[in-house]
């Protein structure tokens, strides 16, 4: 169902760590080539965290970016909403780290601790909030390379994950882009196949990507159908960079070329629920003009979570 009320995209942020952690220093940890890294995943290197960051000065960094693309003060916020599926404590999460940061001190900033799906979940939620509460910023903030392990039995998932933060200004009134709808959807008997569990992230590989197959084409088509859309109508698929081939397999799927995808994967990996909102945040870096076709953002992640949600031009 679209939205009763308006809400915009007024300007992303993103922030990166700055240390590099290519394949040929990954692969002699995790008993694999370089080569084959890059085959499986579409991964050259990722960043890692320094000791001294945590998920919420990341999550910091990248809402202060966000925030002045957009030329806003913090203290306009009406809500904070932060996504994260490797904070570095459960209670209480980064999102009044954040707030505390910004020099906030009654603005309700609030955890989504879902790990790869998150930020999507949180971009739907702001949609229909702010109406209510005013500018919301969404941040997606994660430090996966504490939660693998290096090592040829962690190979699967350290391949995969790299570090970084994402941000999103929703804003009732005014923006770049309008929210005109989403799907979010979950399915909580597929939970154990990812999951963030004792410090550590376990997947089962195989079984992820083949629920991910089934879940992204259907969700993406039927947001498009029941907004009069094909799926060629989009300029742009945002998605969650999980894994190259993942993506290849969903516009394979959606009869689509692959050029329509922006895809940043090669450079960061899986960055889990930041890896949406880093990929929006280039993507816009590199077309600042506004819109002239629809927008569809897509991700998939543990819970089993999944959604997707289109902008149209303002």
């Amino acid at each position: 169902m679209a939205f009763p009320k308006m809400a915009y995209i007024a300007a992303f942020g993103s922030h990166l760590p700055t240390r590099r952690v290519d394949n040929h220093q990954l692969a002699p940890l995790v008993g694999a080539t370089p080569e084959w890294i890059l085959s499986v995943t579409g991964i050259a290197e990722r960043r890692y965290a320094a000791e001294e960051e945590t998920v919420a000065s990341l999550g910091i960094a990248a809402a202060r970016a966000c925030l002045d693309k957009a030329g806003v003060p913090a203290q306009d916020l009406g809500m904070i909403l932060v996504s994260s599926g490797s904070s570095d404590r459960f209670c209480p999460g980064p999102a009044s780290q954040v707030a505390a940061a910004l020099g906030l001190t009654a603005t309700p900033a609030l955890d989504i601790p879902v790990a790869s799906c998150g930020s999507l979940i949180a971009l739907a939620l702001a949609a229909d909030l702010a109406p209510r509460y005013g500018l919301i910023l969404v941040i997606g903030a994660e430090i996966m390379s504490r939660r693998i392990d290096a090592t040829p039995e962690g190979k699967d998932t350290a391949i995969l994950f790299g570090d970084g933060a994402g941000a999103c200004l929703v804003d009732p009134h005014s923006g770049f882009t309008r929210i005109a709808d989403s799907i979010l959807s979950t399915d909580g008997t597929a939970a154990e196949i990812l999951k963030v569990e004792n410090n550590r992230l376990a997947m089962d590989g195989r079984s992820v990507i083949l629920q991910a197959y089934r879940k992204i084409p259907r969700v993406l088509a039927d947001l498009l159908a029941r907004n009069a859309l094909t799926p060629t109508d989009p300029g742009v698929y945002l998605l969650h960079q999980a894994n190259l081939n993942l993506i290849e397999r969903v516009a394979t799927g959606l009869k689509i070329p692959l050029d329509r995808f922006f895809l940043n994967i090669a450079r960061y990996g899986n960055t889990s629920s930041a890896s949406l909102l880093i990929a929006a945040d280039e993507w816009r870096n590199a077309h600042p003009e506004p819109p002239t076709a629809p927008i569809v953002f897509s991700a998939f992640g543990a819970g089993l979570n999944w959604g997707a949600l289109l902008a149209l031009p303002a």
